[in-house]
């Protein structure tokens, strides 16, 4: 187990917890909405900020997951309203990210000292502005800003952790980035009797959570440097 005392201590326990409620989540995907469903989907990272917070984790952190299982129990649900409440919770979640990997890393000078850095992160630019461009013209007026504001976070939450030498972090930060252009081409870019949409909910939230789980341990172990 990750955290000393065995499967049977908080922390250990926390942890296979958040797990459980993400395969449980996972078998439940194509279902419709329930509130089993949504409880499950919702713990899945909400375990995750208890655990932050057990471990002595960073407020941000314990934060910012807080506010990502917020956004996943809107996300839960069918409703537009609910699907831009779980966009403004997202929205701060990378705030807060975007605060803790700043606070945390060597600064923004190390994306032109380190030349993968710099790669990376155009490849982040590029990749935002792709999807911005293929998003525009597809969602209504009423969601153009709210979807715009939320890509120039995203990419400023990709880039703030290349300023961190922790690959856990990064890689966190990349399959974060990943998860959700695919959430919006499987929203707004495919047809509603697209083959693709089944899979792509799951690789949407394997991917997610995934991410959660490793920007939470590239936290709490303290290792996985570059």
């Amino acid at each position: 187990m990750p955290f000393p005392g065995g499967i049977d201590a908080n922390a250990n326990a926390t942890l296979l917890f958040s797990l459980v409620a993400a395969v449980i989540y996972a078998f439940t995907i194509d279902m419709s909405p329930t509130l089993a469903r949504s409880a499950a989907k919702t713990l899945a990272v909400a375990m995750l900020a208890v655990l932050a917070s057990l471990q002595g984790g960073p407020w941000l952190l314990v934060a910012a997951l807080a506010l990502s299982a917020t956004g996943d129990a809107f996300l839960s649900r069918d409703a537009e309203k609910a699907f831009l409440g779980g966009l403004a919770s997202f929205l701060v979640a990378h705030g807060l990210y975007i605060a803790l990997f700043l606070r945390s890393g060597g600064g923004i000078g190390l994306l032109s000292a380190e030349p993968w850095r710099a790669a990376i992160a155009v490849a982040m630019i590029v990749f935002a502005l792709a999807m911005l461009f293929a998003l525009w013209r597809r969602v209504g007026p009423a969601l153009r800003l709210p979807v715009s504001v939320y890509i120039a976070a995203i990419l400023a939450m990709g880039i703030s952790a290349l300023t961190l030498s922790n690959v856990w972090v990064i890689g966190g930060a990349v399959l974060f980035m990943a998860s959700d252009a695919l959430l919006a081409s499987e929203k707004f870019l495919l047809s509603a009797i697209s083959p693709h949409r089944v899979w792509m909910r799951y690789a949407v939230w394997a991917l997610y959570y995934a991410a959660q789980l490793g920007i939470t341990m590239g936290f709490l172990l303290k290792h996985g440097s570059a």
